[in-house]
């Protein structure tokens, strides 16, 4: 018996349909660690960028020497520093949001490289326009710079939320019961783990896919030119 359900695994399909319920409540936090982590990953990695695109190197510098220094950083590293290290300064966070913060943070050097690549794509002869309008630097960047970027990256943006899906299982360590975790627990108390970890692997690959087509989706129905803010 397992979270109050007691299992027949003499019959591989029974059994399969019985686990079901139970990996779809690990799914639920697999998706759920896997949006607030590109969430992170996002906004971080725009920030970074833009500290990046800075004319002061007293600013570009420090944001290239964090970029690289979480690039280089094993997400496992990352992840016990967070979890054990940050509440010893009373800094404690429950597991959840500690797995999700950390990928996000380690995929945000990843996007920021990709933002950085978008805005460095645009003519700079549109930030020079923007001068002599007399716009402020965030709004050049915030509504002509950016829009314009965001539909050239959205492939690469979409490939790291699928590496950050297919990381998620790495947040087992520090006992979030994601989908992985979940099927791992059942084979280890009913001795069968063929069936939970194909069903995971299955499952796996069905969101990729549906990511991948998403994505795509998101490619061709976004114009080119840039993003409309009317």
């Amino acid at each position: 018996m397992l979270f109050g359900i007691e299992w027949d695994t003499t019959n591989n399909w029974v059994f399969a349909w019985s686990i079901l319920p139970i990996l779809f409540k690990g799914l639920v936090v697999t998706i759920q660690a896997t949006l607030v982590g590109f969430l992170v990953a996002l906004i971080l990695g725009l920030v970074l960028a833009a500290l990046k695109g800075a004319r002061l190197r007293i600013i570009s510098w420090p944001a290239y020497f964090i970029t690289e220094f979480i690039r280089d950083t094993p997400l496992l590293v990352q992840l016990f520093f967070l979890y054990y290290v940050l509440p010893e300064y009373g800094i404690i966070l429950p597991a959840f949001m500690t797995g999700a913060l950390a990928l996000g943070l380690q995929y945000s050097a990843y996007t920021s490289e990709v933002y950085r690549a978008g805005l460095e794509s645009i003519p700079h002869g549109q930030t020079e326009a923007s001068r002599v309008l007399d716009f402020t630097p965030l709004h050049t960047f915030m509504f002509i710079i950016l829009p314009q970027a965001i539909p050239r990256i959205i492939p690469a943006l979409g490939n790291y939320l699928v590496s950050i899906m297919k990381d998620v299982p790495v947040l087992s360590v520090i006992a979030i019961l994601e989908i992985l975790n979940v099927a791992r627990i059942i084979g280890d108390r009913t001795f069968n783990y063929l069936i939970p970890l194909s069903m995971v692997g299955i499952i796996y690959l069905l969101l990729t896919l549906l990511a991948s087509a998403g994505i795509r989706y998101l490619d061709k129905r976004l114009p080119k030119e840039g993003i409309p803010l009317k």
